[in-house]
């Protein structure tokens, strides 16, 4: 393999600039004419050809690559570049000064740049001009070309080095463009306490969302300069909608923006998911608004209509917050993430736990997917077939990803970081109905961790990324390729010798764009050509993605027109996100008036956020305006009527402001919707005893006295006092004398004295007594 393309971890090769070069077709430059490269170069030096490897086969529809090569000779002082087409069509011969490679533009806000190792310092480059390789690919389209290239001395008679390479221009253009993320990367370890996070939350504005049309010289920025972070994306197989993983205020890791693509794009918050809001398991169904629940790799189904990601399992627990204070609540049970010093492989991140489900654009609904519901399992990472009948996705035995006393891992693939190996399911989606998962033959039981996998748009070959624990961008991860029903896996050629992984098919079918470390760490574009039977190519890069200190990352083919693709995407939501945490932030320093301003002018921006009403109503209650904190809590639970912690807290507001009655229909509604709440069953029966409806507030609490297994001092005095309203006396003594024997043993002598006054107050003594 390459030396220098594809050289150890702790090589660099960076992009470079070219010097300029001299082309004359079909005459000697600086030889004899007539003369033949295979005979100049007899006796000379080896020259090794670094870049593109022998077999490489070139879109049409592509700019001309670099050109790399490192000659073993110390006398060449000048290199001839011959082109020959197999004796079918004239040769070509460049003459190249091969100017050695140099470190490129750099983006001063990423951070330093980097260092030449001496084997770069020694590399010497040549970029054909566009007329050139124009030529170079048209007649090398029904023949390869040969490029052999001679190092030459002053008197050019006769060469003292020599190396070819051959390659081939496909007929098959890439004819889409590439959508990813241009991304600094942290380059030195943050501190052991700092957030599970590959950049620091200041540099997060400098991440852009880029577009790539392969015919082009540059990428052009689309979206840039987000005050919060926006991560997955995918569009749908029709190129008509566009999904976005996005943050919301207080680090919100549950929202997902759902957009039609167009050339000028907007996601207004009236486009944003909130998947906390659709009650699937505990993390979603908890009465902290605080909580967030995250949708793990989402995907827009072909034909838009429906979004599969992956949740947490019912009833998933919260033992792990102290690893990582801060993240999300119960993420960090099924999900295993930390820090390495590594910049190259800073942040790993791969779940442990969860269950997929699925949303329907046209209902508006989530459910889980039956067949892929296992919580004794972790199911993640689907994609579709190309006509969404279909997903394929990874599965595993579920595992502590923290687990009690282990040691802590510190660098990727590290032996102590807990183990996941994925096997590959297929499962029919059956419009939301599941079905039976089935093992894919070639992607199971291999030792291996199978995961990330792409269906080709003819629905024959599915690619996927295979290493040896956790998933996606793991050192030693490679790309294979199976038929669609499994088979045998095939080691893929295009295969580099670090990382390869989010990979994307072209909307033909014929490219397949991936992620590479190989030549930088930080992250670059590559493409290979796969035919009929699946046989793909040596990698060629996608030059001038990024500056030399910034990676590409996660690319996405887009069915779009390349020539009249997106040109610019608003993301407005984020402005109202960012405002949101500023209100936060007053509220925090105890500055509520100002708070409450600044809510207020976020909801001008967006009036249909109910969050941002909730939160508004709490800060108008804590500065005694319960009349207009009323007022926003009935405006949350209008926008949001199933959000069962708007309920409970309309209600509660409606019985602040005296209206009793009122408050029991949304409290009734809350309790139904979570008949597992003891709270929410306590608050109804609390409100209907003072309404006076005396039976049903006792069988409320009853209820709630039940679900808190009759150990809760507050529900269980509330029920004694119920039962005496009721006039069911004894039930009243036997009760409070319970809830008198729980608060002596909680030492509650508060508690003690308003229970023993209860007692000894009631109208029925002789009952009491």
């Amino acid at each position: 393999m390459n030396k220098f393309l594809y050289s150890a971890c702790a090589r660099r090769a960076w992009v470079f600039a070219v010097a300029a070069i001299a082309v004359l077709c079909g005459a000697g430059a600086g030889a004899h004419p007539g003369e033949k490269p295979a005979a100049r170069a007899a006796n000379a030096a080896k020259i090794t050809i670094d870049y593109p490897l022998n077999g490489s086969v070139f879109p049409p529809d592509i700019t001309a690559p670099t050109f790399l090569w490192h000659d073993l000779s110390q006398a060449a002082t000048g290199w001839v570049i011959d082109v020959s087409f197999g004796g079918h069509e004239p040769p070509m011969r460049v003459e190249a000064p091969g100017k050695n490679m140099q470190i490129g533009e750099l983006d001063p806000d990423a951070g330093p740049g980097p260092e030449l190792t001496p084997e770069q310092a020694a590399t010497h480059s040549w970029q054909p001009d566009a007329a050139t390789w124009a030529t170079m690919k048209k007649l090398s389209v029904n023949a390869p070309a040969t490029i052999a290239i001679s190092g030459i001395t002053g008197d050019a008679h006769k060469p003292v080095s020599a190396g070819s390479v051959t390659i081939s221009t496909s007929t098959d253009p890439v004819a889409a463009p590439i959508f990813y993320r241009n991304v600094p990367l942290r380059t030195s370890a943050p501190p052991e306490d700092a957030p599970i996070a590959p950049l620091p939350q200041s540099a997060i504005p400098l991440i852009k969302w880029e577009i790539r049309n392969v015919s082009e010289p540059e990428s052009h920025v689309v979206m840039e300069k987000l005050p919060t972070c926006a991560n997955c994306h995918s569009f749908s197989r029709d190129g008509k909608t566009f999904g976005l993983d996005m943050d919301g205020p207080r680090n919100d890791k549950g929202l997902y923006a759902l957009v039609p693509v167009s050339k000028n794009m907007t996601i207004h918050t009236q486009d944003m998911i909130h998947w906390s809001s659709f009650h699937l398991n505990s993390e979603a169904s908890t009465s902290s608004p605080a909580t967030k629940r995250f949708g793990f790799m989402s995907q827009i189904s072909p034909d838009g209509r429906y979004v599969v990601t992956s949740i947490g399992p019912p009833n998933n627990a919260n033992k792990n917050q102290k690893e990582v204070p801060g993240l999300a609540s119960g993420l960090l049970d099924r999900l295993f993430s930390t820090n390495y010093k590594d910049f190259r492989f800073l942040q790993v991140f791969y779940p442990t736990r969860g269950i997929l489900a699925w949303y329907d654009r046209k209902e508006e609904k989530m459910q889980p997917l039956p067949g892929a519901d296992d919580p004794n399992l972790v199911q993640t990472s689907a994609f579709w077939s190309p006509d969404g009948k279909y997903l394929i996705f990874s599965r595993a035995t579920a595992r502590d990803p923290f687990p009690p006393g282990a040691p802590k891992p510190t660098y990727a693939n590290d032996p102590r970081e807990p183990q996941i190996q994925y096997d590959l399911y297929k499962i029919p989606f059956n419009e939301g109905r599941g079905g039976k998962a089935v093992p894919l033959a070639g992607a199971t039981g291999n030792g291996m961790s199978n995961n990330f996998p792409k269906v080709s748009p003819d629905g024959k070959w599915i690619v996927f990324v295979q290493n040896k624990n956790g998933l996606l961008m793991r050192p030693d991860s490679r790309l294979y390729i199976i038929p669609f029903n499994g088979g045998k896996a095939r080691l893929m050629t295009c295969n580099t010798s670090l990382m390869n992984s989010w990979h994307t098919f072209s909307p033909n079918g014929k490219w397949l764009a991936f992620s590479s470390k190989s030549r930088s760490p930080y992250t670059q574009l590559m493409l290979t050509h796969i035919d009929a039977s699946g046989n793909d190519t040596p990698a060629i890069l996608v030059e001038n993605t990024t500056a030399a200190n910034r990676a590409v990352n996660i690319p996405e083919f887009v069915n779009v027109d390349p020539d009249d693709s997106i040109a610019k995407i608003d993301p407005q939501a984020t402005e109202f996100y960012k405002m949101v945490d500023e209100a936060f932030a007053l509220a925090n320093r105890n500055q509520l008036p100002q708070a409450i301003e600044m809510l207020r002018s976020a909801l001008q921006r967006d009036p249909d956020d109910a969050m941002a009403h909730f939160n508004l109503a709490n800060l108008l209650n804590a500065t005694q305006q319960s009349g207009d904190a009323l007022e926003e809590f009935r405006k949350a639970s209008a926008l949001n009527p199933e959000e069962t912690i708007f309920l409970e807290s309309l209600g509660m507001s409606l019985e602040m402001n005296g209206r009793q009655n009122e408050a029991v229909v949304p409290l009734r509604k809350a309790a139904e919707l979570d008949p597992t709440s003891a709270a929410f069953a306590f608050n109804l029966g609390s409100v209907m005893e003072w309404s006076g409806d005396y039976a049903g507030a006792v069988e409320a609490l009853e209820k709630a006295s039940k679900l808190s297994n009759s150990n809760n001092l507050r529900i269980e005095f509330g029920l004694a006092q119920a039962f005496d309203k009721a006039e069911n006396h004894s039930k009243a003594v036997e009760t409070a004398r319970h809830a008198l024997d729980l608060a002596t043993a909680a030492h509650d002598a508060q508690a003690e004295k308003e229970i023993q006054q209860f007692l000894d107050s009631s109208q029925h003594p002789s009952e009491l007594r």
